[in-house]
């Protein structure tokens, strides 16, 4: 069953906002403030060596500065599985190329253990970067290249090409910290 991009959109919401504060110390808890889901394709998604297309590709902001760029995979044998490339400290060259240095993979799946009955991720020690072409504010992007390595050598590569249909964003709260429309 395919789920519409709204659908696609409050599940990866949901799913981030557990992630991040599941994963977080009490006292550092961040919940995603902001959410762009972004239309188009995998040309490349690679997770440990193994080949996946996706659902949706998303960037996910939190409030506390963390960013996600999470890929919900398309994978037969499992509907929770979402990969994300989370890291902070992301930097804009000009206003239309944006890049976030990897610091950890998330890695959702339906085996993990949930809390209140969402599935929580694996979270990986990883090194990499994000490139994103394109500016959410005009609410157009052209790619996202990522690529990363774990500590225990597996590698998550994502080349995702957008359609050209313009990025839908959602403010879910307002955040002082590390606004990416600034």
């Amino acid at each position: 069953m395919r789920l519409s991009r709204s659908a696609l959109a409050a599940t990866l919401v949901v799913l981030l906002s557990t992630s991040v504060a599941a994963a977080a110390e009490p006292e550092q808890r961040s919940f995603v403030d902001l959410l762009a889901l972004m239309s188009g394709s995998c040309k490349t998604l690679r997770i440990a060596g193994r080949e996946f297309a996706c659902k949706a590709v998303a960037y996910a902001h939190g409030d506390k500065g963390r960013v996600n760029f999470a890929v919900a995979v398309d994978d037969p044998s499992d509907d929770s599985h979402v990969v994300s490339f989370s890291g902070e400290n992301g930097k804009r060259a000009d206003d239309n190329s944006y890049e976030l240095p990897i610091d950890r993979m998330l890695l959702n799946s339906k085996d993990r253990p949930r809390v209140g009955g969402l599935p929580i991720p694996a979270e990986r020690t990883s090194t990499g970067v994000c490139r994103q072409t394109g500016n959410f504010a005009a609410k157009q992007v052209s790619s996202i290249t990522c690529s990363a390595t774990d500590v225990s050598g597996r590698t998550y590569e994502l080349l995702f090409i957008s359609d050209g249909r313009p990025v839908s964003v959602r403010r879910i709260r307002q955040s002082a910290i590390s606004d990416p429309f600034k």
